[in-house]
């Protein structure tokens, strides 16, 4: 039996990004029962992609009872409802055969990743005030996407001249506004951009220079997605959501790799249940992003544990 229910975590703050602000994160929470044991999964519905939380949960009430993850594969396409169910049949099968989930898929013991830390879309001031606030963290992921950005990128280093940052546009500038901006980023340090064009208007990044490494977020989903990205990126950014669930998400970390590209494990705004299955794929990857329950200003019981060490691996009592 699948069931689905929506579930709202409230934000520790305002959220800013390109394309908007939220307070809350909602999510849907899928549930599946078979033999006396229960595994769940969390997925985001994201409007980018099209998706409400109507229709994935229309998507997954649609779905066989006796769905398995290979049926699963060809049931749904990549998304927010195919992960939510898939994430919930690996930690059923976990919780069915006594396991740990990375062992039934082959993987070693996952052990804490460092992750980031991402600062939302604000004034300079703001930035820099949060920047400073977090400036003991190892790796800031700062959301940009204007074309007003350098005050802020400036604000942000001088709040945390130490710390490796991330810059995250959200497909926010055009390629005369990313040119002139990538010298400065490369000044300022930045260790990555993030889908700096919209995904379908990217081609230009294999004709202009990329001095610094440019991650495919938006412009990459799933295996199908590589062949379109040659020349124009080096690192692919990894999330459930856009994968459909960890099943394709560990099977796109293998091809990327074996395509050349660096992986970033990535994550929509979401609770611990919804980083859990991601963290088994960060494990090795050249950046993590799995702040999520980070931003949270509540989350599920047994959440994951963060320190200095990263994102800890999930207690069998959430997930897998």
């Amino acid at each position: 039996m699948i069931t689905v229910t929506p579930d709202v975590f409230r934000l520790a703050q305002v959220f800013t990004i390109s394309r908007g602000s939220r307070t809350e994160a909602k999510v849907l929470t899928a549930r599946i029962a078979r033999g006396g044991a229960q595994g769940w999964g969390e997925c985001v519905p994201y409007a980018r992609y099209g998706e409400t939380l109507e229709s994935v949960a229309a998507q997954i009430e649609g779905l066989a009872p006796g769905i398995t993850r290979a049926g699963l594969q060809r049931a749904l396409p990549a998304g927010a409802a195919r992960n939510a169910v898939d994430c919930a049949l690996w930690d059923l099968e976990a919780k069915a055969a006594g396991r740990r989930a990375w062992d039934l898929a082959g993987l070693t013991a996952p052990v804490p990743m460092v992750t980031a830390y991402t600062l939302s879309l604000d004034t300079p001031e703001a930035m820099r005030a949060q920047a400073a606030k977090h400036a003991w963290r190892p790796l800031l992921k700062i959301k940009l996407g204007t074309p007003d950005d350098m005050p802020r990128l400036e604000a942000v280093r001088a709040g945390a001249p130490a710390t490796r940052i991330i810059v995250d546009a959200n497909e926010g500038w055009t390629a005369e506004v990313y040119s002139e901006l990538a010298p400065h980023l490369v000044r300022m340090g930045v260790a990555l951009v993030e889908q700096p064009l919209p995904a379908g208007a990217d081609g230009m990044l294999a004709e202009i220079a990329r001095p610094l490494p440019v991650c495919a977020d938006e412009s990459c989903h799933d295996r199908a997605s590589l062949g379109d990205l040659r020349g124009k990126y080096d690192v692919v950014n990894i999330k459930l959501d856009k994968t459909g669930g960890l099943t394709e998400a560990l099977a796109l970390r293998d091809a990327a790799r074996a395509a050349g590209y660096g992986v970033m494990v990535g994550c929509m705004v979401g609770s611990s249940l919804a980083m859990a299955p991601a963290v088994l794929v960060a494990q090795g990857a050249d950046f993590v992003d799995l702040d999520g329950p980070l931003l949270l200003a509540e989350d599920r019981p047994a959440a994951l544990s963060y320190d200095e060490a990263g994102v800890h691996p999930p207690e069998p009592s959430l997930w897998g």
